[in-house]
């Protein structure tokens, strides 16, 4: 059972589109949480800037 699982490529193919996903993933979120803080920043300028005004 165990040769048969280690000579099948689907589990091989399976893990490497897994761990695709996973890459991708962690990049969205690592741009997500960039564009999150710029647009935190600008909106902080726009309420500190209506405040003066």
């Amino acid at each position: 059972m165990f040769r048969a699982l280690f000579r099948s490529r689907k589990g091989a193919t399976a893990i490497e589109y897994g761990l695709i996903a996973a890459l991708i993933a962690v990049a969205a979120i690592a741009a997500m949480q960039g564009l999150g803080n710029q647009l935190n920043t600008t909106f902080g300028n726009v309420t500190a800037n209506m405040k003066a005004s």
